[in-house]
Protein backbone atom coordinates (compact mmCIF):
# COMPACT_ATOMS: atom_id res chain seq x y z
CA UNK A 1 0.00 0.00 0.00
CA UNK A 2 1.40 3.28 -0.65
CA UNK A 3 1.21 6.29 1.40
CA UNK A 4 -1.68 8.36 -0.25
CA UNK A 5 -3.94 4.53 -0.01
CA UNK A 6 -3.21 4.09 3.65
CA UNK A 7 -4.15 8.30 4.40
CA UNK A 8 -7.72 7.62 2.48
CA UNK A 9 -8.16 4.46 3.23
CA UNK A 10 -7.56 6.13 7.37
CA UNK A 11 -9.95 8.77 6.49
CA UNK A 12 -12.48 6.78 5.30
CA UNK A 13 -12.16 4.81 9.16
CA UNK A 14 -12.67 7.94 10.73
CA UNK A 15 -15.85 9.36 8.26
CA UNK A 16 -17.39 5.72 9.29
CA UNK A 17 -16.62 6.28 12.97
CA UNK A 18 -17.85 9.47 12.88
CA UNK A 19 -21.38 8.55 11.24
CA UNK A 20 -21.76 6.27 13.47
CA UNK A 21 -20.75 8.67 16.45
CA UNK A 22 -23.53 10.93 15.25
CA UNK A 23 -25.98 8.25 15.58
CA UNK A 24 -25.59 7.85 18.81
CA UNK A 25 -25.69 11.10 19.95
CA UNK A 26 -28.79 11.47 18.60
CA UNK A 27 -30.11 8.24 20.43
CA UNK A 28 -28.78 10.11 23.67
CA UNK A 29 -30.71 13.17 22.60
CA UNK A 30 -33.96 11.43 21.88
CA UNK A 31 -33.66 9.59 25.52
CA UNK A 32 -33.02 12.96 26.70
CA UNK A 33 -36.03 14.32 25.35
CA UNK A 34 -38.62 11.43 26.30
CA UNK A 35 -36.92 11.59 29.83
CA UNK A 36 -37.89 15.45 29.81
CA UNK A 37 -40.66 14.78 28.65
CA UNK A 38 -41.69 12.05 31.45
CA UNK A 39 -40.65 14.88 34.03
CA UNK A 40 -43.39 17.64 32.31
CA UNK A 41 -45.65 14.84 32.96
CA UNK A 42 -45.13 13.96 36.52
CA UNK A 43 -44.80 17.32 37.66
CA UNK A 44 -47.91 18.20 36.39
CA UNK A 45 -49.16 14.92 38.44
CA UNK A 46 -47.33 15.96 41.23
CA UNK A 47 -49.09 20.20 41.22
CA UNK A 48 -52.32 18.74 40.46
CA UNK A 49 -52.33 16.61 43.56
CA UNK A 50 -50.85 19.30 45.71
CA UNK A 51 -53.90 21.29 44.69
CA UNK A 52 -56.42 18.53 45.52
CA UNK A 53 -54.64 18.23 48.97
CA UNK A 54 -54.85 22.12 50.02
CA UNK A 55 -58.60 21.70 48.58
CA UNK A 56 -59.78 19.06 50.64
CA UNK A 57 -57.69 20.93 53.67
CA UNK A 58 -60.25 23.51 53.22
CA UNK A 59 -63.21 21.48 52.77
CA UNK A 60 -61.96 19.45 56.45
CA UNK A 61 -61.37 22.83 57.95
CA UNK A 62 -64.89 24.35 57.07
CA UNK A 63 -66.09 20.69 57.86
CA UNK A 64 -64.50 21.00 61.24
CA UNK A 65 -65.89 24.93 61.40
CA UNK A 66 -69.37 23.34 60.99
CA UNK A 67 -68.52 20.96 63.87
CA UNK A 68 -67.20 23.20 66.14
CA UNK A 69 -70.57 25.99 64.85
CA UNK A 70 -73.01 23.08 66.39
CA UNK A 71 -70.84 22.20 69.38
CA UNK A 72 -71.40 25.89 70.87
CA UNK A 73 -74.93 25.75 69.85
CA UNK A 74 -75.70 22.63 71.56
CA UNK A 75 -73.47 23.97 75.01
CA UNK A 76 -75.06 27.07 75.09
CA UNK A 77 -78.52 25.56 74.78
CA UNK A 78 -77.38 23.05 77.50
CA UNK A 79 -77.10 26.10 79.52
CA UNK A 80 -79.74 27.59 79.07
CA UNK A 81 -81.81 24.10 80.09
CA UNK A 82 -79.33 24.14 83.23
CA UNK A 83 -80.65 27.29 84.10
CA UNK A 84 -84.08 26.91 83.30
CA UNK A 85 -83.98 23.67 85.52
CA UNK A 86 -83.09 25.97 88.59
CA UNK A 87 -86.03 27.71 88.74
CA UNK A 88 -88.07 27.03 92.00
CA UNK A 89 -91.23 26.98 89.99
CA UNK A 90 -91.24 26.68 85.80
CA UNK A 91 -93.94 27.22 84.13
CA UNK A 92 -95.58 25.09 81.92
CA UNK A 93 -94.41 27.20 79.27
CA UNK A 94 -90.87 26.71 80.02
CA UNK A 95 -91.11 23.32 80.93
CA UNK A 96 -92.43 22.61 77.28
CA UNK A 97 -89.42 24.98 75.85
CA UNK A 98 -87.37 22.51 78.33
CA UNK A 99 -88.67 19.52 76.32
CA UNK A 100 -87.73 21.06 73.60
CA UNK A 101 -84.58 21.96 73.77
CA UNK A 102 -83.61 18.54 74.77
CA UNK A 103 -84.35 17.23 72.07
CA UNK A 104 -82.48 19.88 70.07
CA UNK A 105 -79.51 18.84 71.86
CA UNK A 106 -80.16 14.83 70.95
CA UNK A 107 -80.71 15.97 67.73
CA UNK A 108 -77.23 17.83 67.38
CA UNK A 109 -75.83 15.04 69.61
CA UNK A 110 -75.90 12.75 66.45
CA UNK A 111 -75.50 15.66 63.83
CA UNK A 112 -71.93 16.38 65.61
CA UNK A 113 -71.36 12.93 65.52
CA UNK A 114 -71.44 12.77 61.58
CA UNK A 115 -69.98 15.93 61.18
CA UNK A 116 -67.24 14.56 63.15
CA UNK A 117 -66.84 11.67 60.79
CA UNK A 118 -66.80 13.98 57.85
CA UNK A 119 -64.27 16.22 58.92
CA UNK A 120 -61.60 13.04 59.67
CA UNK A 121 -62.69 11.56 56.57
CA UNK A 122 -61.75 14.86 54.25
CA UNK A 123 -58.70 14.97 56.48
CA UNK A 124 -57.70 11.16 55.93
CA UNK A 125 -58.08 12.35 51.67
CA UNK A 126 -56.15 15.43 52.49
CA UNK A 127 -53.67 13.06 54.01
CA UNK A 128 -53.74 10.31 50.85
CA UNK A 129 -53.37 13.59 48.52
CA UNK A 130 -50.36 14.41 50.20
CA UNK A 131 -48.72 11.34 50.69
CA UNK A 132 -49.14 10.86 46.58
CA UNK A 133 -48.00 14.16 45.58
CA UNK A 134 -44.80 13.29 47.73
CA UNK A 135 -44.43 10.39 45.33
CA UNK A 136 -44.82 12.39 42.74
CA UNK A 137 -41.95 15.34 43.85
CA UNK A 138 -39.23 12.35 44.72
CA UNK A 139 -40.01 10.69 41.10
CA UNK A 140 -39.86 13.85 39.36
CA UNK A 141 -36.33 14.74 40.95
CA UNK A 142 -35.21 11.54 40.12
CA UNK A 143 -36.19 12.02 36.64
CA UNK A 144 -34.64 15.53 36.52
CA UNK A 145 -31.32 14.17 37.58
CA UNK A 146 -31.59 11.37 35.06
CA UNK A 147 -31.99 14.43 32.07
CA UNK A 148 -28.53 16.48 33.81
CA UNK A 149 -26.73 13.00 33.62
CA UNK A 150 -27.71 11.99 30.38
CA UNK A 151 -27.12 15.65 28.63
CA UNK A 152 -23.57 15.59 30.64
CA UNK A 153 -22.60 12.06 28.31
CA UNK A 154 -23.28 14.82 25.57
CA UNK A 155 -20.00 16.85 26.69
CA UNK A 156 -18.15 13.60 27.90
CA UNK A 157 -19.03 11.78 25.59
CA UNK A 158 -18.88 8.86 28.49
CA UNK A 159 -21.38 6.75 28.17
CA UNK A 160 -21.42 5.73 31.89
CA UNK A 161 -22.99 9.14 32.55
CA UNK A 162 -26.02 8.18 30.04
CA UNK A 163 -26.84 4.49 31.63
CA UNK A 164 -26.64 5.99 35.25
CA UNK A 165 -29.31 8.74 34.04
CA UNK A 166 -31.50 6.18 32.22
CA UNK A 167 -31.26 3.54 35.82
CA UNK A 168 -32.42 6.78 37.60
CA UNK A 169 -35.00 7.76 35.08
CA UNK A 170 -36.19 4.56 35.85
CA UNK A 171 -36.29 4.73 39.44
CA UNK A 172 -38.42 8.13 38.85
CA UNK A 173 -40.98 6.53 36.98
CA UNK A 174 -41.23 3.57 39.34
CA UNK A 175 -41.31 6.01 41.62
CA UNK A 176 -44.29 8.40 39.94
CA UNK A 177 -46.05 5.05 39.43
CA UNK A 178 -45.84 4.15 43.42
CA UNK A 179 -47.85 7.45 43.92
CA UNK A 180 -50.04 6.19 41.51
CA UNK A 181 -51.09 3.47 43.45
CA UNK A 182 -50.68 4.15 47.15
CA UNK A 183 -53.26 4.18 49.52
Amino acid sequence: MEANEIQEFSNQLKEAGEGKHEESLTKISLAISILAVLVAMVTVLGHRTHTEAVLMQSKAGDQWNEYQAKKIRQDNLAVVVDTLGLQPNPSQTTQQKVVEYKAHIAKWRDDLTEEQAKARELEAEVHHAETQASWYDLGEALLQIAVVLCSVTLFTRNRGYFFLGLALGIGGLAVAATGMIVH
